[in-house]
């Protein structure tokens, strides 16, 4: 089985436009969740509340100040289709994936309902965690 992580978007951002891996360091959160992907995930990509689902390796992009956290079910819900079909494109929704997600409820709540009747799996290791207890356990599986 191959295991596809899906690291969320953060707020601190470089001040510079650069490729995806790479826009989100200055977070302590994204640092640990992209370690953590790239360790134990055959492949990952990034939610991004602005682009949807990214490449790490895709073209650079500009910093923006847009976010899912706190935002209206409607917006969850459009972009979470939008994932949802993105993620169709790149063809992981089938039976030999898992979903991992690396990423608060905002990034997932809708999109989760979608997948439902897919035959990929999903997992959401630190679901229910405070942030100060999801970084303890990527220091934890590290």
């Amino acid at each position: 089985m191959t295991e596809i992580g899906l690291v969320s978007c953060t707020k601190s951002k470089r001040e510079q436009a650069v490729r995806p891996a790479d826009l989100y360091m200055p977070s302590t959160f994204f640092q640990k969740a992209r370690e953590y992907v790239e360790a134990n995930h055959d492949r990952w990509y990034i939610l991004s509340a602005k682009h949807h689902l990214l490449d790490p390796s895709g073209p650079p992009i500009e910093p923006y100040d847009e976010t899912l956290t706190g935002a209206p079910v409607a917006r969850k819900s459009e972009w979470a289709e939008t994932v949802y079909d993105q993620l169709e494109a790149e063809g992981v929704l089938n039976a030999d994936n898992q979903l991992v997600f690396h990423a608060g409820r905002d990034y997932y709540s809708e999109l989760i309902p979608l997948l439902d009747d897919m035959p990929v799996g999903v997992e959401t290791p630190t679901d229910g965690l405070q942030f100060g207890e999801t970084l303890a356990w990527y220091n934890e599986h590290l």
